[in-house]
């Protein structure tokens, strides 16, 4: 049965409109309490967000049933022998909760967030692989971790995680290269195609080439609103404030949209085999976001009774 979950607005503009961290924590119990299944953050260091292991910690706190999860973590911006220990911390502290959605960074927007860290940009890719190869060498016990890109004469003893091999991890990205690294590295793949061919097309290229099971996930955009006019305004208004970009722009990157709870409902569903969709809300404005959390549980009860 797919999974629907709430991706918590973290970043700076939020905050700056009177949104508070102890608030964010509530949300994610609303959305638990909602019947939701899971609650996710974002992770940059563009625009000054609460750090997505920190907040995740007060969600493992706060619920019970919901998968927590990074959509997406950046693991390049962190030091990964310490990412590793904060993310099977995080997974023992939620019983086997975490889900940990990673990116390598977006062309043209995380160049500079690497720059913070004294990262370098060339083989982004490279380096995430070889990161991620590395939790899962450290949650496996090994003394030891050798990569195209990292090299580890030693690495420290961590205790057993909450499941065999530790927390999965999915890739969040949409390349030619990600569809066969994600079937290959992953146990998941998060894109967020404006198109559902293109969805399909990524999902059957995972598939006729996959070594592991993956679970395919979506991650969307959305803004439940009955006045068309309203809504379309509120995605105009959300795109520039979010990105510094018309709407036509971004929703030619990634999935968007607006309508009734029937209406987001049926463009959803053309996205066909996602087993795990992420709701975002398109509005970076407390109230309205307060409003739209009880319609996206509209949303999933109509994918759910289809």
């Amino acid at each position: 049965m797919t999974k629907y979950g709430l991706v918590v607005p973290t970043y700076q503009p939020i905050l700056d409109a009177g949104r508070t961290a102890p608030e964010l924590v509530e949300t994610a119990v609303e959305a638990e309490r909602l019947g939701l299944d899971s609650v996710w953050v974002g992770d940059t260091l563009a625009r000054a967000p609460i750090d997505a292991l920190t907040i995740l910690g007060a969600f493992a706190a706060r619920t019970s049933r919901v998968t927590l999860g990074t959509a997406s973590l950046l693991p390049a911006l962190r030091d990964p022998i310490l990412t590793a220990n904060q993310l099977l911390s995080l997974d023992l502290l939620s019983g086997g909760r975490l889900t940990v959605a990673v990116g390598a960074g977006f062309a043209g927007r995380s160049e500079p967030e690497f720059a913070f860290t004294g990262v370098p940009w060339a083989r982004r890719r490279a380096r995430l692989d070889d990161i991620v190869a590395l939790w899962r060498a450290a949650w496996r016990g090994e003394t030891s971790f050798h990569g195209p890109v990292l090299d580890y004469g030693s690495l420290p003893v961590f205790p057993a995680p909450a499941r065999p091999g530790g927390p999965p991890v999915w890739l969040a990205a949409h390349t030619p290269g990600a569809l066969e690294r994600a079937g290959r590295l992953y146990d998941g793949w998060l894109p967020y195609p404006p198109d559902p061919a293109d969805y399909a097309a990524g999902l059957a290229g995972i598939r006729s080439t996959a070594s592991r099971p993956v679970t395919p996930a979506l991650f969307a955009t959305v803004l439940v609103e009955d006045d068309a006019d309203r809504g379309t305004a509120l995605l105009e208004e959300y795109c520039r404030r979010n990105y510094g970009m018309p709407a036509d722009f971004v929703q030619r990157i990634q999935m968007q949209v607006t309508g009734s709870a029937a209406e987001v409902a049926s463009q959803l569903r053309e996205y066909a085999g996602a087993e795990h969709v992420l709701l975002r809300v398109a509005s970076t404005e407390p109230k309205v976001f307060d409003e739209q959390l009880p319609r996206l549980a509209e949303v999933a009860a109509e994918l759910r009774a289809a």
